[in-house]
């Protein structure tokens, strides 16, 4: 699933940032993983208050939008759900080498829309009356993969796998329970720690980490925005918009 966003555009000015003068060009392509819906608009648009580069955001897989970029792309940046997508990529020369960097922590989350449902547990999730179960593609979305991970640690996986529909996101997981075509989805934290319904958080040991890192396409690795946005996002403003919509911060440089 594919979606653009194009931010309106503001007067150009200089970053201190970038450590040159002059202004910046005023567009940047950034493609994020699903789980950012919605941070990353905030990012993006709080980027541009402060530098006047608008950007256009395509939203979709991580391993959707790093195949993408590996075929020809226009993408300036690259903000992923792993860290194995970008460290894959930079060996490969698409992404610049030193540009990859953690800018997140992922968070796990079982989400289950409709809250008279008696689903408090994963162990709850083997019940008769829960028929649906949205996940993302395992291997398309490290949430999915995640997800995966933490029902096997629980003990349920082989109990509850012809339940499992899968989608191409954790987004579009999300939208499978909203629409009542899933009892329950795990999705990412962020997506829905502000919306009705009931969250069960992942423990963070019944999966591998998600250290979500970003990198500049190596195509962008000259022009000062995709190097001005990566700043933004992993210094203290990018950081404090990540921690409000429910990310845990990696430690900072």
């Amino acid at each position: 699933m594919r979606a653009s966003v194009t931010l309106s555009v503001a007067v150009l000015v200089g970053l201190s940032a970038c450590g040159n003068s002059g202004p910046l060009s005023p567009t940047l392509t950034v493609a994020a993983a699903a789980n950012l819906t919605g941070a990353i608009e905030e990012l993006a648009a709080a980027f541009e208050r402060e530098s006047g580069v608008k950007s256009t955001l395509s939203l979709g897989s991580t391993a959707q939008l790093a195949q993408q970029l590996t075929n020809g792309a226009p993408f300036d940046l690259l903000l992923a759900a792993d860290n194995e997508h970008v460290e894959k990529l930079t060996g490969r020369g698409v992404i610049a080498p030193g540009t990859g960097a953690a800018y997140a922590l992922g968070r796990v989350a079982l989400w289950i829309p409709d809250e008279s449902r008696a689903v408090k547990s994963l162990e709850d999730l083997t019940r008769p009356e829960v028929k649906f179960i949205a996940v993302a593609q395992p291997e398309l979305a490290p949430y999915g993969l995640a997800a995966i991970e933490a029902m096997r640690h629980a003990g349920i996986w082989e109990r509850v796998r012809a339940k499992i529909v899968y989608a191409n996101n954790i987004s579009m997981a999300r939208q499978m329970a909203a629409s009542g075509n899933a009892d329950a989805a795990f999705t990412a934290l962020p997506l829905v720690m502000n919306g009705p319904g009931r969250i069960l958080t992942m423990d963070p040991s019944f999966h591998a980490p998600i250290e979500q890192t970003l990198g500049i396409a190596t195509a962008s690795a000259a022009r000062r925005e995709p190097r001005a946005f990566r700043e933004f996002v992993l210094g203290p403003r990018g950081r404090a918009i990540l921690a409000r919509r429910g990310y845990e911060l990696p430690a900072s440089r």
